[in-house]
C-alpha cells in the first residue's frame, strides 16, 4: 500500500541539503509483533516522505491460515508474493527523482516465510512461481532489522489484539525468529542496521525514537549493531 501519510515533493539531494543525510529508500524488517509497521510510519512522518506498507488484512487466506496452517499455507504465501511484488514494481515506476521512501517489508522476506510454512512439494511449486516472476524491484539504501526474544513478541502480539493472531503459537513464532536470524546473518544486499528492540519503545517515547533516528542517519554502508538502552522514565 502506497500511502499519502507524507507525499514526497523534492529530490533526494534536496532533502539532504535541507535535513541532513536521509537515506533514499529505507526498509524496516523483523518478525511478527516487533513493531516494524509502527516504526516505518514514524520514520516516514519524520522524513516527510512516501510510506509503503504491507496489507496483511487484504489477504483473504490469512485468517484461515492461522486456523489451519497446513491447508492454507500455499494460497496465503502466493497471495503475499504477488501483492508484495506488485507494490514494489509500482514503487520502482514512480521513482522519477529518487525521493525518500520508507517501507515495512523486503520482498525477500516472502521466501523466508515460505520456507517455514510450506511443505516440500508446495515449496518447490512456490519457487517455480517466484523464479518466473522475473522481478526487478528497487534496492534499499538502508535496511533496519528489529530483533527481540519470542517472549517479548508474544506479549506485543497479545497487546495489539488482532483477532486472527490469537491462535499463534510460540513454536511457530520461534521458527520465524530463527529464519530471520539466519537470513540477516547472510544478508549483504544493502547497508544493514541490526537493532535490539527488546527494551526500547520507538513509537511512544520520542527520546527513544531520536536515539534510533540519529543512528539511521549515520548508517551508510556495511553492517552495524545498535543496542540502545531505553531512557529512564519516572
Amino acid at each position: 500500500m502506497l500511502t499519502d501519510d507524507a507525499r514526497p515533493n523534492s529530490s533526494r539531494a534536496e532533502r539532504r541539503q535541507a535535513g541532513g543525510d536521509t537515506p533514499g529508500y529505507v526498509v524496516v524488517e523483523g518478525p511478527i509483533g516487533i513493531g516494524k509497521t509502527s516504526l516505518a510510519r514514524k520514520l516516514a512522518k519524520s522524513f516527510q516522505c512516501q510510506l509503503v506498507l504491507e496489507e496483511p488484512e487484504a489477504n483473504p487466506f490469512l485468517e484461515r491460515f492461522y486456523q489451519s496452517r497446513k491447508h492454507y499455507a500455499l494460497p496465503t504465501q502466493l497471495y503475499f508474493l504477488f501483492q508484495r511484488a506488485r507494490q514494489l514494481q509500482d514503487l520502482k515506476q514512480t521513482d522519477l527523482f529518487s525521493p525518500t521512501r520508507v517501507a515495512d517489508f523486503l520482498l525477500e522476506k516472502d521466501t523466508l516465510f515460505a520456507k517455514v510454512t510450506l511443505d516440500d512439494d508446495e515449496h518447490r511449486l512456490y519457487q517455480q512461481v517466484y523464479e518466473q516472476l522475473s522481478l526487478d524491484v528497487p534496492r534499499p539504501d538502508l535496511v533496519i532489522y528489529l530483533q527481540a526474544p519470542v517472549e517479548v513478541l508474544m506479549e506485543r502480539i497479545r497487546k495489539r489484539g488482532v483477532a486472527y493472531e490469537r491462535g499463534m503459537d510460540q513454536e511457530y513464532l520461534q521458527r520465524i525468529v530463527d529464519s530471520y536470524t539466519a537470513f540477516f546473518y547472510r544478508y549483504d544486499a544493502a547497508p544493514l542496521l541490526i537493532v535490539n528492540a527488546s527494551e526500547i519503545n520507538f513509537v511512544d517515547h520520542d527520546e527513544d525514537f531520536r536515539t534510533l533516528l540519529e543512528q539511521v542517519r549515520k548508517t551508510r554502508s556495511g553492517r552495524h549493531f545498535f543496542n540502545p538502552l531505553s531512557v529512564a522514565r519516572p
